[in-house]
């Protein structure tokens, strides 16, 4: 982790920091790799020699360069060296980008776990690896390798709950719960395993239990913007069971009100982090009744440069706006309208083609 918080400071220029990170790097590795300190350090080491370069101290990044050379001659091939600790790191690099990174961690540990094959770290990496690829291994063939990677990382409380959410998805949810609730106990503070368990409870329709972990996550990292978007999404889900969108039904209860204060609260902080807050946002707004503040919303939105397929959601969900909160039919349908000139295939398209039949049908009939 810190080899990568090293390599985002030296993108953003900030050398010195980045320096600071692969010391911390170091101490790490001296610490829980007492035994392998040599061959862990090698990728530090290069970085450290990468950023004395760019920073114009020759001296300093030949001596690391050495270091790389010192330990790297002791295989066939210097300044090249293949080892299963080696691939280890480049993995659990790869993970920390999530993405499109994760089907190369996965490579990655699987040529560690050829070396060696019982390898409790590499085993642990391929299957946080294969659970983020989800249909990559069949289900039960996952289900296999996490409890192999428990088996290896008894005190792994993280695989515990991705074991209990791939057992959700088998119909197995009571033995998932009882990981989750397992895993609750023995670290009860972890950020990542309280995430993973509030989505095994949000999937079980227990939301205010998801909320609960959620806020218990965001105690000991306050300004996460990720968490704040997944407490707004959680409170939001609440609200939708309680309220009608289209009716406005019990819009007015003290509780309904809570949880929009709530929702908006947390979404706010975590703007720019999802592209569709700004329609959560605007609902929310609009279900209690603040319509000043849902119209400003949807109009600051309307002014930004938005891709086709955004504003094409955009004028959908204003349409909506207008025609179940404002009671405003002529303005929904210029808004369905608009959003159906957008040369964008969607769903949203064909909603509002959809609404656009029916609200004209309704007229028909009336004449």
């Amino acid at each position: 982790m810190y080899n990568l918080l090293a390599y985002v400071k030296h993108l953003d220029k900030q050398d010195e920091e980045a320096l600071q990170y692969l010391q911390k790097a170091e101490e790490l590795i001296q610490r829980e790799y007492t035994g392998q300190a040599e061959i862990r350090s090698l990728v530090t080491w290069g970085n450290y020699a990468w950023v004395y370069h760019h920073l114009g101290k020759q001296q300093n990044a030949q001596k690391y360069v050495d270091k790389v050379k010192q330990v790297c001659e002791k295989s066939p091939n210097p300044y090249s060296i293949e080892c299963p600790e080696m691939y280890s790191e480049e993995g659990w690099a790869l993970l920390k980008c999530g993405g499109d990174e994760n089907k190369r961690a996965k490579v990655c540990f699987e040529k560690a776990l050829q070396k060696e094959p019982k390898s409790p770290e590499f085993t642990c990496g391929l299957a946080i690896a294969t659970f983020r690829l989800g249909d990559d291994l069949p289900p039960e063939e996952l289900i296999d390798l996490l409890w192999e990677a428990i088996g290896l990382n008894s005190n792994n409380q993280y695989l515990k709950v991705l074991l209990a959410l791939t057992l959700q998805n088998t119909n197995e949810e009571d033995e998932g719960e009882r990981l989750v609730e397992e895993a609750l106990t023995a670290i009860p503070c972890a950020t990542t395993v309280l995430q993973q368990g509030a989505k095994f409870y949000q999937r079980k329709g227990d939301l205010d239990k998801g909320i609960e972990l959620l806020e218990k996550a965001l105690e000991s990292t306050t300004n996460n913007a990720r968490l704040h978007y997944s407490i707004g999404y959680l409170c939001r889900g609440k609200v939708l069971q309680i309220s009608d969108p289209k009716t406005g039904m019990f819009s007015k209860s003290e509780e309904l009100q809570e949880l929009i204060k709530k929702a908006v609260g947390h979404f706010k902080k975590a703007d720019g982090i999802n592209k569709n807050i700004w329609h959560y946002l605007g609902g929310l707004y609009a279900l209690s009744d603040q319509y000043e503040e849902a119209e400003l919303y949807f109009q600051e939105q309307f002014s930004k440069e938005l891709s086709p397929a955004t504003k094409q959601k955009l004028h959908m969900f204003y349409g909506n706006f207008q025609l179940y909160q404002m009671k405003c039919e002529d303005k929904a349908i210029h808004h369905y309208v608009e959003g159906v000139k957008i040369d964008q295939e969607s769903k949203e398209k064909e909603k509002m083609k959809t609404k656009l039949h029916r609200i004209a049908t309704a007229r028909l009939s009336k004449d």
